[in-house]
C-alpha cells in the first residue's frame, strides 16, 4: 500500500490547484452554498513588501473569490512559537496588500485566514473549528472584513461538514481517501484529484522529504533557524534542477544565486517551483532569479 500525505507542502498546494477542490473546501468551511461560488482563483502567495527590510510573507495558498474576498489557507504541522501573532501579521498583510499610494480605503476587501493545524493550539476547548471576528464585549460585530478560522486536525470529530476534510488531511493512503469519498459524495472529485496526484513523481519525492523533515524537526519554530537548513534547501533545489526533463547543465551564476540565498521562505518557494519545473529555463523565467535574485 503506497503511503501519501496531503500535509506535505507540495501535495497541499497541488490539491488546491484544482478548482473543484477549492470550491468544495470553501463551501464546507465557510458555509457558502456551492452554487454561490461562481469562481475562486489562485493568486500569488507572496505578500508584497513595502520596504526592503520588511519580513517577506508567503502563504501556502492564496485564493480570491468572485466578490474579491481574499482567503489565505495554510497547513502547519509543527508547533510554532508566537503562532497567533504570525497568523494575524499575515492576515493584516493580506488585507493591505493591494492598496497602493493614492488609492482610497474603499478598495480594501474582506480577508479570511484558514489555518489547518496538526497540533493543539486551543487546549481549553473541544471544538476543532473555531471562528474569530472583530466584536465588542457584548458580542456585537464591528465588521466582517477580518475573519480567522482555526481547524485543529487532531481533535475528536463530532459531525460537522468539515469532518471529512479533516479525515482527508489525516489520511495516509489512497484507500482511506477512497473510503471517505464512498461515504460522502461531495468528496468524490477530491478523491479523484488525490488519486491523480499519486501518479506524479514529485509528490512521492516530497512525501519522503516531508517525513525526513519531521524526523529532523525542521521548522519547529519559524523564528529559530540555522544556516544549515538554508544550505540543505539550496542543495535540494540544485539537485532537482539537475534532474529536470531535459537534463540541462546548470549555469554557474544560477548555482551561486541559489547558494547565496539565505531567506528560508524564498528557498522553500524555489524548492516547490524546482519540483514542478519542466526545465531549468522555465524555473529561471518563473522565478525571475537572474534579474533580481528573488521574488
Amino acid at each position: 500500500m503506497e503511503k501519501i500525505s496531503l500535509k506535505a507542502d507540495y501535495a497541499f498546494k497541488e490539491l488546491f490547484a484544482h478548482e473543484k477542490v477549492r470550491k468544495q473546501f470553501l463551501s464546507d468551511v465557510l458555509g457558502i452554498p456551492l452554487e454561490q461560488i461562481r469562481s475562486v482563483r489562485m493568486a500569488n502567495p507572496f505578500l508584497r513588501k513595502l520596504f526592503h527590510r520588511q519580513r517577506q510573507g508567503i502563504l501556502d495558498v492564496l485564493l480570491v473569490l468572485n466578490d474579491d474576498t481574499r482567503i489565505g489557507i495554510e497547513m502547519q504541522v509543527h508547533t510554532q512559537k508566537h503562532w497567533t501573532k504570525r497568523n494575524l501579521y499575515y492576515l493584516g498583510r493580506m488585507y493591505t496588500d493591494e492598496l497602493i499610494i493614492g488609492e482610497n480605503y474603499g478598495r480594501l476587501h474582506r480577508c479570511i485566514s484558514i489555518s489547518l493545524l496538526d497540533f493543539k493550539l486551543l487546549p481549553d476547548t473541544e471544538e476543532y473549528h473555531n471562528i474569530y471576528r472583530l466584536r465588542n464585549k457584548e458580542g456585537e460585530e464591528l465588521t466582517d472584513l477580518w475573519e480567522v478560522h482555526i481547524i485543529e486536525l487532531g481533535k475528536k470529530l463530532h459531525g460537522d461538514r468539515i469532518d471529512n476534510w479533516i479525515r482527508l488531511f489525516n489520511a495516509t493512503s489512497q484507500e482511506e481517501v477512497d473510503r471517505i469519498a464512498q461515504q460522502d459524495g461531495r468528496m468524490r472529485d477530491v478523491a479523484e484529484v488525490v488519486r491523480h496526484m499519486g501518479l506524479i513523481r514529485t509528490i512521492r519525492w516530497f512525501y519522503d522529504g516531508y517525513w525526513r523533515a519531521k524526523r529532523d524537526r525542521w521548522a519547529e519554530d519559524e523564528y529559530v533557524r540555522d544556516e544549515g537548513i538554508a544550505i540543505g534547501k539550496a542543495e535540494s533545489i540544485i539537485h532537482l534542477l539537475e534532474h529536470t526533463g531535459r537534463g540541462e547543465k546548470l549555469p554557474a551564476s544560477l548555482i551561486q544565486k541559489i547558494e547565496e540565498q539565505k531567506d528560508e521562505e524564498i528557498l522553500r518557494h524555489w524548492l516547490l517551483s524546482a519540483a514542478s519545473a519542466e526545465s531549468v529555463e522555465q524555473f529561471m523565467i518563473q522565478e525571475s532569479i537572474m534579474e533580481n535574485g528573488s521574488k
